[in-house]
């Protein structure tokens, strides 16, 4: 889920440790966060050649173009939540794996690929709305969604809502995304002060979700690197678990599965209060035979 500053090259599939998980928590009945992790491969086939082990260099017959992963923290009563936060993975993935875009993003113009992305946000919200109308709901039917797409030598964030994705490099954490909530924006404004933001009773009330009345969808480009750990998660991790915390935990893993268990074994020891989904992903070099 890495990429790399150190030698500049794509980190290989076995260079790859990435682990996700997700938890109902101790409060509440069910889960309505859902996570995905996929990749994309653009086929090889290897007809004739005279290039010694060249099957043996190329054992699956693909090339891996792009590493998705995704986060939906569902907001709603009853199976709202829950569907409205399926709903909007599904059709990211359809809508992702149908676009020859993204599999080529590595070349394509950075601006071109932030519409694009954007543009299947919004598919998602309709398709979030659309179910809506069918079920003929009243209530809320909304979703978070913060998705990370690594195409080498960059990778992309498209964020909505408050699930985060932060980065921890040589033990320094550092949260990428803006928490789409009215608190925030509070700040933003100068209104409250981030420290009083953080206890505020606004601090989890969306400003901005796929499927709710406004949607805004964000998208940040940014350069990869082999020293980074990427962590999203949902709000109930980081509603019991400090950001200090967090960095202390990435900066001593062992692997991408023990962080995340030991991550969400605290946030239920912290209360559990919310449900808590968890992806974490780093490289981890190896000899080229």
């Amino acid at each position: 889920m890495s990429e790399t500053a150190g030698p500049p090259r794509k980190p290989r599939d076995d260079e790859m440790d990435v682990f996700g998980l997700s938890h109902t928590g101790k409060v509440r009945k069910d889960n309505q966060d859902h996570f995905l992790m996929a990749t994309f491969h653009k086929r090889i086939n290897v007809i004739s050649s005279n290039l010694p082990d060249i099957e043996q260099r190329f054992p699956n017959g693909e090339q891996r173009l792009a590493y998705l992963a995704m986060v939906a923290d569902g907001v709603g009563g009853g199976v709202g939540g829950a569907e409205a936060s399926a709903i909007a993975l599904e059709s990211l993935m359809r809508y992702v794996d149908g676009s020859v875009t993204v599999y080529y993003g590595a070349k394509a113009d950075a601006t071109e690929f932030s519409e694009l992305l954007q543009s299947a946000a919004m598919q998602a919200h309709d398709a979030v709305r659309a179910r809506r109308d069918e079920q003929g709901l009243r209530g809320t039917m909304a979703t978070t969604l913060t998705m990370y797409i690594g195409v080498w030598p960059t990778y992309y964030l498209l964020q909505v809502g408050d699930s985060r994705y932060y980065v921890c490099r040589d033990g320094v954490l550092s949260q990428i995304t803006r928490d789409q909530t009215m608190a925030q924006d509070l700040v933003d404004d100068g209104i409250l002060s981030a420290r009083t933001a953080g206890n505020s009773p606004m601090a989890h009330v969306l400003s901005s979700a796929i499927g709710a009345d406004k949607t805004m969808p964000v998208v940040t480009r940014l350069e990869a690197d082999w020293r980074n750990v990427h962590l999203i998660c949902s709000d109930g991790l980081t509603k019991h678990v400090t950001d200090a915390r967090i960095a202390e935990v990435l900066g001593s893993m062992t692997s991408a599965k023990q962080a995340a268990e030991q991550l969400l074994q605290e946030a239920l020891d912290g209360g559990g209060s919310d449900n808590i989904t968890i992806i974490i992903g780093r490289t981890t070099p190896k000899p080229i035979a």
